[in-house]
């Protein structure tokens, strides 16, 4: 019975879950630990708010003590094959996953309140995600809370157990952190399957692979920027960008490997799995993920894995 009740809510907590922790990993632990609190206080459940609002509160105190008890879990920084040029900056942000869209069919968008400020779509983006990992957790929970589920101020201050006075003094302060780290580039991105993304990613995978970088520089935006979580890593303008790409193609022909790809598709965006292939040689490259501006890149996140 318990399994039934709450069945249609698991995908939306996981990436609620996501959201908070950055993490898919750590957000299936903190859902598990969620649907486990849940059973064990049903017999509690007044019914004052909504199931799905009762299950969102759990959900939501467990990631904040997560994050207080645990912190973050920082994966060790890969040692690359190859020297790599000076990175423009360095990130703290290397727990950033990348989270399928296979697992984002489940989730319905019919149950975002009517305060919502963002869309689905724009709230599952990487961008997006690693913007709430740079917040404190308090402001990336009332952030997800109000502005993506649109929850009323007096609703998540009952969640948080504060005052709504509280809830909208750190969500102000969270809109105006975020809103400082959006992409000057602007514009919006093509539609999911339209004619006009698939030019883009098609062209972007043959000019990837075939190390034409006249190519990727022509689909760069100037404010593009390149992420490899694990690695602090982050290059960012398209000369850094292609500085990086040429030392890692460099490397690549030096051992007698090429690169494939593979599409799919990760937080609503289109991404590759990539892999090195050589003579009696196989293996995992990691996941490629774009961030589209119009008919250009706007950003690139390489998910490493060790070779």
């Amino acid at each position: 019975m318990f399994e039934d009740l709450v069945a249609e809510h698991r995908h939306e907590l996981l990436v609620h879950c996501y959201r908070l922790l950055g993490s898919v990993t750590d957000a299936e632990d903190v859902l598990q630990e969620t649907l486990l609190a849940a059973w064990r206080g049903l017999d509690g459940f007044e019914g004052r708010a909504s199931l799905r609002s009762w299950l969102y509160r759990i959900a939501t105190n467990r990631c904040l003590n997560a994050l207080r008890d645990r912190g973050r879990r920082i994966p060790p920084e890969p040692q690359p094959p190859f020297q790599p040029p000076e990175p423009s900056r360095r990130s703290h942000v290397t727990w950033l996953q990348p989270f399928p869209d296979a697992l984002l069919e489940h989730v319905p968008d019919s149950d975002r309140g009517p305060e919502a400020r963002y869309t689905a779509r724009e709230a599952i983006e990487l961008a997006f995600v690693a913007a709430l990992q740079r917040l404190t957790p308090r402001q990336a929970t009332v952030l997800v809370l109000c502005d993506v589920l649109g929850y009323p101020l007096g609703e998540v201050a009952s969640m948080l157990d504060t005052t709504p006075t509280a809830v909208k003094g750190l969500l102000q302060r969270a809109r105006g952190a975020v809103e400082r780290r959006r992409d000057p580039a602007g514009g919006a991105a093509p539609a999911p399957g339209s004619v006009q993304e698939r030019q883009i990613v098609n062209r972007f995978a043959e000019a990837f692979a075939g190390d034409d970088f006249d190519t990727l520089v022509s689909l760069l935006t100037d404010e593009a920027w390149l992420a490899m979580p694990p690695a602090p890593h982050e290059y960012h303008g398209v000369a850094a960008i292609v500085s990086f790409l040429r030392a890692s193609a460099a490397w690549r022909v030096s051992q007698g490997l090429r690169m494939r790809l593979r599409p799919t598709r990760m937080n609503g965006q289109p991404a590759f799995a990539s892999q090195f292939v050589g003579d009696g040689f196989e293996r995992p490259g990691g996941l490629i993920v774009l961030t589209l501006t119009g008919d250009r890149l706007t950003g690139m996140t390489l998910f490493l894995h060790d070779i």
